[in-house]
C-alpha cells in the first residue's frame, strides 16, 4: 500500500510542479508580450493581465504540493528539534492530521467558489468565467493529500538538517 502511495505521490507532484512551471512561463510570456503591446507599439492587449492573474493562481496552487512533499509547507523548526523521536512522530502525525483538513476545507469552499463563479464573467475575456480561476483551489488540493500523507511516511526535512 505505501508502494502505491509513494508512486501515486511521485505522479501528482511531478504532474503539479509540470503544471506549475508551465503556468510560470505563461505569466512570464504573457507579461512581456503584454509590456511590448503596450509600451512599444502602443496597442494595449488587456485580456493579458486577466490571463497573467489566472495563470500565477494555478501556479500557487500547483506548486503547493510539492512544497508539502518536501516538509517547506507546515515546518516548525524549533518544536522539531526540541522535542525526541517520539515527539516528533507525534509532531508529524498532528502536522499531517492539520494539513489535511486545511486541504479538504480548501477543496471543499474552492468548489464552491468555482460552482458559483460559472455565472461571473471575466472582462477581458469574452465567454470565459471565474470558474476557471476559483477551479485552482480544489484541483491544487487534490494534488496536496498525496504528498501531505507521503510527506507523514517518508519525511523530506533537508532544510532541518542542514540548519543545524
Amino acid at each position: 500500500m505505501k508502494q502505491f502511495l509513494f508512486v501515486l505521490e511521485n505522479l501528482t507532484t511531478r504532474i503539479s510542479m509540470l503544471v506549475a512551471c508551465l503556468m510560470m512561463a505563461l505569466a512570464a510570456t504573457l507579461g512581456v508580450f503584454q509590456v511590448v503591446m503596450r509600451f512599444v507599439l502602443e496597442i494595449p492587449a488587456e485580456w493579458t493581465e486577466v490571463l497573467i492573474r489566472f495563470s500565477l493562481i494555478w501556479m500557487v496552487f500547483m506548486g503547493i504540493p510539492y512544497a508539502f512533499r518536501v516538509g517547506a509547507m507546515v515546518s516548525v523548526d524549533v518544536l522539531a528539534r526540541l522535542v525526541g523521536p517520539l515527539g516528533k512522530r507525534i509532531f508529524a502525525f498532528c502536522t499531517c492530521i492539520a494539513a489535511l483538513i486545511l486541504v479538504v476545507t480548501i477543496i471543499w469552499w474552492g468548489w464552491d467558489y468555482a460552482t458559483r463563479g460559472r455565472m461571473q464573467s471575466v472582462i477581458g475575456l469574452e465567454g470565459v468565467t471565474m470558474f476557471w480561476a476559483y477551479l485552482a483551489l480544489p484541483v491544487g488540493g487534490i494534488f496536496c493529500i498525496p504528498a501531505i500523507v507521503a510527506q507523514f511516511f517518508d519525511p523530506q526535512n533537508s532544510e532541518l538538517e542542514t540548519a543545524l
